[in-house]
């Protein structure tokens, strides 16, 4: 039972070590505030700290975002056990969410604070810094809506059939 799940953890397990990799990366090679180009008015690496949530919405909440962090790494747990069998974009997306919810709460537990430093302008919008654990998170979101969407489209079909008739 577990080794069907392993591959889930593993995808898990690497976006923490790649998380916790490129922040500890940062932190010792950067000060805060120091920004290198990669691709001018495009992709910048900027030494970047928040201890809010996404755009830094809940400044200073760790208490808050502690109490969240270990609600959804339980429900995705659970979840990946009970629902991804049989359905790989479903337990990817998992993986990808719980690895992301993972690092950054060792983030916030042992530095107080989220190391970001990938830093867009998306069709010259200041984009929010953000880190491996972010993108994994959005990506893992992503595919979700993907399965959900997958889900809805394979009962609609079951229940009208191909050609848009309701069948009992």
């Amino acid at each position: 039972m577990w080794g069907y799940f392993l591959v889930y953890y593993l995808i898990a397990l690497f976006v923490i070590l790649l998380d916790q990799l490129t922040k500890w990366l940062i932190v010792k090679n950067m000060f805060y505030g120091e920004s290198i180009p990669v691709i001018d008015h495009v992709l910048y690496i900027t030494s970047h700290r928040n201890r809010g949530a996404a755009w830094g919405i809940l400044q200073g909440q760790m208490w808050l975002f502690y109490v969240i962090t270990i609600i959804v790494i339980v429900a995705i747990t659970y979840y990946l056990r009970k629902a991804a069998k049989g359905k790989p974009l479903f337990g990817m997306s998992l993986a990808l969410m719980l690895g992301g919810a993972i690092g950054n709460f060792i983030d916030r537990v042992f530095r107080k604070e989220v190391v970001d430093f990938i830093h867009t302008y998306i069709f010259g919008y200041n984009f929010p810094v953000f880190n491996i654990a972010d993108s994994a998170l959005v990506i893992g979101v992503a595919l979700l809506i993907i399965q959900m969407l997958l889900d809805e489209r394979g009962t609609k079909e079951k229940t009208y059939g191909e050609n848009g008739t309701h069948h009992s």
